[in-house]
């Protein structure tokens, strides 16, 4: 299996965080955090990135926000909960419907 650069830069990002905090944190602390190492390592990042809903044919911002936008492509949805559950992966799977991104990775 060949090894994706960007996802290693992301993920090593994400292992720093939780290296220097470890857990039991507000999702804030680590979404603000883990922008900082993404601005070291140089990685364009969006935080709280509107996610509007089109409904028949509309735009609606109906206050959905993708936690970070990576680069364009990565939608990470911070969760500081012991377990992930059913309802965190469907909110991630309809995040990534709504922002199309189902489509680009299929």
């Amino acid at each position: 299996m060949k090894k994706d650069p960007f996802t290693g830069k992301v993920i090593g990002c994400a292992i720093e965080v939780h290296r220097v905090l470890g857990p039991g944190l507000l999702e804030s602390t680590y979404q603000q955090c883990l922008a900082r190492e993404f601005h070291l390592a140089g990685i364009a990042f969006k935080l709280e990135h509107p996610l509007p809903v089109e409904y028949k044919g509309v735009r609606l911002d109906c206050g959905y926000r993708i936690d970070i936008l990576v680069e364009n492509r990565l939608i990470i949805e911070l969760k500081a909960v012991d377990e992930i559950k059913g309802i965190h992966k469907a909110q991630l799977l309809t995040y990534m419907k709504l922002s199309g991104m189902d489509k680009r990775h299929s």
